[in-house]
């Protein structure tokens, strides 16, 4: 069976950096889009940052010029790195690939979210 680990969360004081990854095991044919969202309580889940498969790449305007996503294809990996951070940035962030099992069909998946804390 297919499963995301994500990893990187934690609690970080504001300015400060953290790196979340986000890990593709089992059987896969191909990875198309890769992506992070967040979800902050209350609120809806948002698409924060995604990369295609030709690596061009979409950011929320609030995360601009201080998260950047990259991906690995041979590690079938995703990274995010987010720099100076700030307390809105709290949140469970999630990360979504676009497979391909068998090669002509495609699925979403999920990983199980990781915790970003960010403290003033």
């Amino acid at each position: 069976q297919v499963q995301l680990v994500e990893s990187g969360g934690g609690l970080v004081q504001a300015g400060e950096s953290l790196r979340l990854s986000c890990a593709a095991s089992g059987s896969i044919f191909r990875i198309n889009d890769m992506g992070w969202y967040r979800q902050a309580p209350g609120a809806q889940r948002e698409l924060i940052a995604r990369i295609s498969s030709l690596g061009n790449t979409y950011y929320l305007p609030s995360v601009k010029g201080r998260f950047t996503m990259s991906r690995d294809n041979a590690k079938n990996t995703a990274h995010l790195q987010m720099n100076s951070l700030k307390p809105e940035d709290t949140a469970v962030y999630y990360c979504k690939f676009t497979v391909r099992t068998v090669p002509t069909l495609d699925s979403d998946l999920w990983g199980q979210g990781t915790q970003v804390t960010v403290s003033s």
